[in-house]
């Protein structure tokens, strides 16, 4: 989290840094970064391939 987000943006306040990291850990690290669990998948994809079964 810090290298991937914080350390590139300057924030104006407290909020706009909470809404920054909520967005990061909800867009990409929960549904885009590959699980080692899953295979090295993304969990959407995980998800994708088990509900196709």
């Amino acid at each position: 989290l810090k290298t991937e987000l914080i350390h590139h943006q300057t924030f104006h306040s407290r909020e706009e840094a909470k809404q920054a990291v909520f967005e990061y850990i909800e867009v990409f690290y929960n549904r885009e970064r590959l699980h080692s669990a899953n295979g090295y998948i993304s969990p959407v994809d995980f998800e994708l391939l088990q509900n196709a079964a």
